[in-house]
């Protein structure tokens, strides 16, 4: 709930802020910039500021050396956490500017960052699966449960998957009406709505990836994910995407489509294999040693 506050607080500010920076001041896309920069310090300074003024009294005590312990296991843990997320990000990025060196590429870019527009939109609900079932999974591991676990797992993703499917069947059939939220042009909505299929496929499989992607941080498989997205997106996605959209002319549907089907899929896949085949109650015990072990550090200091 003070996450959600917070984000609120900030949304409203960005709008104002994106509104002053921008019509009044007319500073164009470095007044955008800036209003993201606003918003985003903003929602770190009233986090900060609840964490440290008596909002979590069980786990802040206070700033302390007693900070530093163990240091080197939580820098390995949040190494593998951002490696894992950045190449996911890295890969999208990477859509955008293959997209730029095709033939056409002014209307090819504009469509596709539409595309990428409404699928960062459609993002935030499997992200909210991804964030609740991380710090779910880890609860339940931790406190011994690994069927518990288990099912966490299996009602989110499933629930994440209903989500991601109507949104899915919803885009594909109002593409045309949404795109005009983002452009005037006819050229560049009938480009957004030949990718209308693409799209839906990227929604329904965003829809279960984040959420496998949160059971695995739960589970302290972060390295094991970066390695997979290493592999997916950068070995098998982008090459599949280029031989796709330039070898085999495609184009910027057979960039997407490759990086799609090739690095995506083949990493959800990969995801529930690993999830499906885990022992739950091995994975349970192993965290209930590794709480018991810092508890017993924390009791004789």
């Amino acid at each position: 709930m003070v996450i959600a506050i917070s984000s609120g607080v900030a949304l409203v500010v960005h709008i104002f802020v994106c509104w002053l920076f921008v019509y009044v001041l007319e500073l164009g896309v470095i007044g955008t910039i800036a209003t993201a920069n606003v918003s985003w310090w903003l929602n770190v300074f009233i986090l900060f500021t609840y964490t440290t003024c008596g909002g979590c009294p069980l786990t802040w005590t206070g700033f302390s050396m007693e900070s530093f312990t163990r240091l080197w296991e939580f820098t390995k843990l949040s190494a593998s956490s951002g490696i894992m997320v950045c190449l996911e990000n890295w890969y999208y990025r990477m859509l955008i500017v293959m997209t730029g060196n095709l033939e056409d590429a002014r209307i090819d870019v504009d469509s596709m960052s539409i595309c990428m527009s409404i699928n960062g939109l459609e993002m935030m609900v499997p992200l909210a699966f991804f964030a609740g079932t991380s710090v779910r999974v880890a609860n339940e591991l931790g406190a011994g449960n690994g069927k518990r676990a288990r099912f966490a797992m299996i009602i989110s993703v499933t629930q994440s998957l209903i989500i991601g499917i109507i949104i899915s069947v919803l885009i594909y059939f109002l593409l045309d009406q949404i795109g005009w939220m983002f452009s005037s042009s006819e050229t560049v909505l009938k480009a957004v709505n030949n990718l209308s299929i693409l799209l839906s496929f990227a929604i329904l499989l965003n829809s279960v990836q984040p959420v496998l992607s949160g059971v695995a941080v739960g589970s302290g498989w972060q390295s094991l994910v970066a390695f997979i997205n290493l592999g997916c997106y950068y070995f098998i996605g982008l090459p599949l995407g280029i031989v796709m959209g330039w070898m085999f002319k495609f184009g910027v549907k057979g960039i997407w489509a490759g990086m799609i089907f090739g690095g995506t899929m083949v990493q959800t896949l990969i995801l529930i294999f690993i999830t499906m085949r885990c022992d739950w109650e091995k994975e349970a015990q192993n965290a209930k040693v590794r709480v018991n072990k810092w508890s017993v550090s924390d009791a004789r200091k």
